[in-house]
Order: C-alpha cells, then structure tokens, then sequence
C-alpha cells in the first residue's frame, strides 16, 4: 500500500512523548481538512447537479415549466394521472402525416388535394364541411381539442401568433377528401391561430380507431397562417394520442363506434408504428368528459423556436 508521507513510522529520537504531541497535531489537523472539504462540496452540489442533467438541455428540448399537459401512462395508453402537472415541457417528436393529410403534398382520385387553400378553413368548429363541399357535419360523441403551444428554446414560453391545421377521421374512421363516401366532403380539417396564452381550440368529435392504428389526431404547425394557407413551410409535423381510459368510454357504448372495439382491442401504444417509441409520453392527452356530456381534450405541445 503507498502511503503519504505523513502516516510513515520511521525511527527518530524524539521519544514517545513528543510522538503523542505530533499525532494529536495531525488529527487536529486531519478534522479541520475535512470540515473544509465537506463545505466545498456542499457549495459545488448545485453546479454538480447541472452538470448532470439539471436545467435546458438544447438537444432533448427539455426545460422546466409548471405543466405539460400530459399524463403519465402504460403501454395500452393508460393515463396513470389523468393529466397531472409536471415540471418540464419537451419538444414534440416529428412524425408522418399520414396519408390523408390533405395540405397539397399528395393526391387523391381527382388531383392534388390541399384544403389549406380553401376559403373558410381557419376555424374553430371543425365538424361541418364547408364552402362547395357543402355544409354535412360529421356525427360523433362532441370533443373539443386545446393545444398549448410552447417554445422549450425559452423556459416554455406561450408562442402566440402560430397557426396550427388540424385534422383527424371520422367515427367509422374515414378521412374526408380521401375515404370511399367521403371523397365529397372535407369536414374534421380546420387552421387555427394561437392566442396570447398560445393556445388554439378546435371543436370537434372523438375519433375512432381504425384497424393498425392507435387513436390519434394529427396536425401541423405553422409560423403564421400566411404560411399556413399558402401549404407551404410547416415547422412541425406531429400527432396527438388519445388515452386509453377515454376511449374505452366511447368506443362499444356510443352509437356509431362499433368497429372500433374491435380494432381497438387489437392494438397499443407499445405496438402502434408512431407512437411506440419513447417519446410517445409528450404526446398522450389529457381527456376529461363523458359521452353525454361530451369531451376535453388537452396537451401542451413543444417546439423550439
């Protein structure tokens, strides 16, 4: 074993008393080192903890706030708080649109489809169709959907300003100006401007499952609805999840959502193509309500901006 020079027992001619005097200087001295180490580190613990973790973290888009909107939740999409609080807000993970997203990037049988440039598309009830598609109002248990939008860059900051397009399918799970039978319609789409708070509502109905899918709604976000209603330039292309507790309330008991018991008992989160990775977390809603009453349904959602 080395040792420091001070605990060596070399022979000298001191004596055994002057020994004890040297030994009980060294422990005095050993005590005070020590106190004075325990200081430093206690005074440093803060500077630690950032160092491993604590504040932003540009790369993860994580930084502290007082509410996420999401709950916590199980791989069949179980919200374990209903919605709680939590002390950080994330950057929303990047995710396909799909193939009915209807903003002009693809086609369906009579061309290209983009409803962005539609007269009448920024608006807060979604559930009607609207200008020459008519005025047919999709059927559904009643839900209203409220995204926060929030800048992770800048303490979870309210982005006030932003347009958000909205869209999601039908309760027999058709998407319109796609779906056979509703190619003629183009309700369950809608752009909304964030406000002040930078929040957005749309009114809307609760979606069904439909076979290979978890329940979901998507949408993209825009810096403003000049971009927004030209189709051009998304910033975030993401989707929300539904919880599994809110949609085993609808889903068998309100009437027109047969298939999606079906469809529904044969997926989860865990298996779903989008949502089974691990960031599925800060996409899962916050959903309160009832089938008579209808439902609310929110989550904060993160960009860096």
């Amino acid at each position: 074993m080395n040792h420091h020079p001070d605990d060596r027992h070399d022979d000298h001619p001191h004596g055994l008393a002057a020994d004890m005097q040297a030994m009980a200087q060294r422990a005095l001295a050993r005590r005070g080192a020590l106190r004075w180490l325990a200081a430093g580190a206690a005074m440093a613990s803060p500077l630690a903890m950032i160092a491993c973790g604590g504040g932003s973290d540009s790369e993860a888009g994580t930084t502290t706030s007082s509410d996420s909107g999401s709950g916590s939740y199980d791989s069949s999409g179980s919200s374990g708080s209903s919605g709680s609080s939590s002390d950080s807000c994330s950057v929303i993970p990047s995710e396909t649109s799909g193939p009915y997203p209807g903003d002009g990037t693809n086609s369906n049988s009579s061309g290209t489809v983009n409803v962005l440039t539609m007269s009448g598309i920024v608006r807060s009830d979604i559930t009607p169709s609207f200008g020459d598609y008519g005025d047919n109002v999709a059927e559904g248990v009643p839900m209203t959907v409220t995204l926060k939008l929030v800048n992770t860059a800048s303490s979870c900051a309210s982005l006030e300003g932003y347009a958000i397009y909205l869209w999601h399918c039908s309760r027999e799970g058709n998407y319109s100006l796609y779906s056979s039978g509703v190619t003629d319609e183009n309700y369950l789409r809608g752009v909304q401007v964030t406000d002040s708070n930078g929040e957005v509502t749309f009114t809307t109905i609760f979606p069904a499952c439909y076979s290979g899918r978890w329940p979901h709604i998507h949408f993209e976000i825009y810096q403003s609805l000049d971009e927004a209603t030209t189709g051009r330039n998304s910033t975030k292309t993401s989707q929300l999840a539904m919880p599994a507790s809110a949609c085993n309330q609808v889903y068998g008991v309100a009437t027109g959502y047969d298939a999606s018991v079906s469809n529904f008992a044969n997926v989860s989160l865990s298996s779903d193509n989008v949502f089974s990775d691990t960031q599925a977390a800060t996409q899962l809603a916050t959903v309160t309500g009832s089938n008579s009453a209808g439902y609310a349904a929110t989550l904060t959602v993160g960009i860096s901006a």
